[in-house]
């Protein structure tokens, strides 16, 4: 198997993408990747595997090869075992009700999850995410809490305290299923880089809006993991994430009671922080 690396995707390849279908286009990707094409020009392989951090099935094949030379692997654990140490620091963090959970044991094992980075006192694209969101949250309907789990993180958490984020989840009317989190700066420093959050250029990593743009949403059983934009339309969102159900499930049935004229279009240019396992 070709041994690949990603940490950040192409504005424009993530822009193209939310044009196709997130299964089909995840399979082939994976397909080609498996087979380590060496008939594919370099310029084409470049441009495949800069796609997967947005594709859904794809990614999880990036996350396992891109590990491969890391220590880790030379343990006795299992993949799974070996990505949670890689990627999941089990950090303890706060919700917005007061309650201690782990990040790994409480918040995404064994679950599909969608996770974003933000902040309260946020004056830009923090809002509008929020606000997409919901739209998702609505048009997975009960799933949400059930046996799909959306969590929220401060960036800063030194501002951000459990009352703080439970005044916004109140203001805002979110539903439950929807999580929002603060903890220790540094471990949410730590979590935001291991989840793919992070920027290579050290200036540009200290800017916080840097990463409030994409989310984060896989399945952890699978190791199946992706990115999109926060922006992005909220039914191919919601098309997306069903692909993590498995290649034998049934498209997720949303709730289509927000018209598809309030969903707002993909905005590129905010959508800045690419990457992931």
């Amino acid at each position: 198997m070709t041994s690949v690396t990603i940490t950040r995707t192409t504005v424009a390849t993530a822009n193209h993408l939310t044009n196709e279908n997130c299964g089909s286009l995840g399979g082939y990707l994976t397909a080609r990747i498996e087979k380590g094409d060496e008939e594919m020009s370099e310029l084409s392989r470049r441009k495949m595997l800069a796609a997967l951090a947005v594709t859904p099935l794809a990614a999880g094949v990036v996350a396992r090869t891109a590990s491969s030379d890391d220590k880790v692997l030379k343990t006795g654990l299992s993949t799974r075992e070996k990505l949670a140490k890689r990627y999941f620091p089990n950090f303890e963090l706060t919700t917005h009700e007061g309650k201690k959970v782990r990040f790994y044991d409480d918040l995404i094992k064994d679950k599909i999850v969608v996770i974003n980075f933000m902040y309260v006192k946020c004056e830009g694209i923090c809002m509008p995410v929020t606000m997409n969101l919901k739209r998702v949250q609505k048009l997975l309907g009960d799933r949400v809490g059930r046996d799909i789990f959306m969590y929220s993180i401060t960036l800063k958490p030194q501002e951000d305290s459990p009352g703080v984020l439970k005044h916004y989840v109140d203001m805002h009317n979110i539903k439950p299923g929807w999580t929002f989190l603060t903890g220790k700066p540094d471990e949410i420093n730590t979590l935001r880089r291991s989840l793919g959050f992070k920027d290579a250029k050290a200036k540009l990593d200290q800017d916080l809006t840097n990463h409030t743009g994409m989310v984060k949403y896989g399945n952890e059983a699978r190791q199946w993991w992706a990115m999109f934009p926060g922006e992005a339309n909220a039914p191919w969102i919601v098309e997306c994430i069903g692909w993590m159900d498995g290649p034998n499930a049934k498209p997720i049935q949303a709730n289509h009671s927000s018209s598809e004229s309030e969903m707002p279009k993909h905005k590129h240019a905010k959508s800045r922080t690419k990457g992931g396992p």
